[in-house]
């Protein structure tokens, strides 16, 4: 599926922070071998957020140079993340032009950006932002006329009010019957037992995960 945007070249070009091959640390694919291209830039600012530094700086590259630095890494899957990845132009030709390239690609977005327009071979983790992120009233609810059935939707949580709030949300908007489900604590702010305590008390369909690369590294990286 070519880009919309492939003749503005404005739309071919990234500012990136970084492109490292590591171990999936979140959604459906955890544990496997990654690529990947973390983009320059966001909107939002979480109270929790772990990535801080991809707020500012970066390096202006073009979609074909980052499709081939990801192509020496020999992987199939990448993610694209941010900061929020989709706050760039660019962006949306570069997760096309990945998927071309024969690789399994996931969107790592905050959902509060416009998702219509994501090739639709793309995994969209879309994070809806619970009023603990600070960020509630950024989620664009529009966006999950687009969720397909092989995104996901992540909610991450800092207490027991957000995790009310995601049971609300959850059956407001029929989360479980259009995809998977994901929810995670806050590294450091929610324990995971009393979180995975609240889950199986309630049965919700969801899948519960922890950020690997934090247990193993210790580092937002996952190096």
């Amino acid at each position: 599926m070519a880009s919309p945007l492939a003749g503005d070249d404005t739309a071919q070009r990234l500012r990136v922070t970084e492109v490292f091959h590591s171990l999936q640390g979140e959604s459906r694919s955890v544990g496997l071998p990654t690529v990947f291209v973390r983009l320059t830039g966001c909107p939002l600012r979480c109270v929790y957020c772990d990535t801080e530094y991809a707020f500012r700086d970066g390096e202006w590259r073009s979609v074909p140079e980052v499709v081939a630095e990801v192509a020496s890494f020999d992987t199939r899957h990448v993610t694209v993340t941010g900061g929020e990845p989709l706050a760039q132009r660019g962006c949306i030709s570069l997760l096309s032009s990945l998927c071309d390239a024969g690789h399994e690609v996931s969107l790592e977005t905050s959902g509060a950006l416009d998702v219509s327009k994501v090739d639709h071979r793309v995994i969209k983790v879309m994070d809806l932002k619970t009023p603990g992120s600070g960020e509630v009233a950024r989620n664009l609810y529009r966006n999950l006329n687009h969720i397909r059935a092989h995104d996901q939707i992540k909610f991450v949580l800092t207490d027991r009010a957000d995790y009310d709030w995601m049971r609300t949300v959850l059956i407001e908007h029929s989360l479980p019957e259009q995809c998977e489900v994901l929810v995670s604590p806050v590294h450091g702010k929610l324990a995971p037992a009393e979180l995975a305590e609240w889950v199986l008390a309630d049965r919700l369909k969801v899948r519960f995960q922890v950020q690997l690369h934090k247990y193993l590294w210790g580092d937002a990286r996952g190096r």
